[in-house]
């Protein structure tokens, strides 16, 4: 398998979970309801599916070793714009936890919220995707060797091999914090 491949197969089950995002955000601005835990689904797979797997491996393997590569200044621009998407994804996932939070309370102004976060996560993770597919992860295997990929691809798997661990060892964590 090519070095991106599992990247841009993670960008397919992503786009997949963003349509259902979309879908849930239609019907509720149709029908002022809106699935509560649908969206605690949703930004859960967001964070860690989205976030931490696949940005995880981006961050910590791909973008690590193409920047210490003599990129473009057009391709080190890109990477920078990248990692700020990241973090902008990040920061909207945790405005639609908060507003879904507040909407479970009874603020009104809280579905307003939830609608327009849910909109531009997902317009803003199409583009995001479009890209790395498009022009960034071409770009990067341009800068990489062949032998450098091998170990890179391994690292991915090694990645989401831990990933599992790191969801669950959290998941008790957050409960273990919980006072009866």
């Amino acid at each position: 398998m090519k070095l991106i491949g599992p990247l841009m197969i993670e960008h397919r089950l992503i786009e997949r979970m963003l349509a259902l995002i979309d879908k849930e955000a239609r019907s509720a601005a149709q029908n002022l309801q809106i699935d509560a835990d649908f969206l605690d689904t949703a930004a859960d797979f967001i964070r860690w599916y989205a976030d931490k797997t696949h940005h995880g491996k981006e961050e910590a393997i791909l973008f690590r070793e193409v920047a210490k590569k003599e990129m473009s200044p057009e391709h080190r621009v890109l990477l920078a714009e990248l990692l700020e998407d990241h973090d902008f994804g990040r920061r909207t996932v945790g405005e639609i936890r908060e507003a879904t939070e507040k909407h479970r309370q009874g603020s009104p102004e809280a579905l307003r919220t939830i609608l327009d976060k849910c909109k531009t996560l997902t317009g803003f993770y199409h583009e995001h995707i479009r890209k790395e597919d498009k022009l960034f992860f071409p770009a990067c295997m341009l800068y990489l060797s062949e032998q450098e990929k091998e170990p890179l691809l391994q690292e991915f798997w090694e990645s989401d091999r831990k990933m599992i661990h790191a969801k669950y060892g959290a998941l008790v964590e957050r409960y273990e914090k919980i006072e009866p």
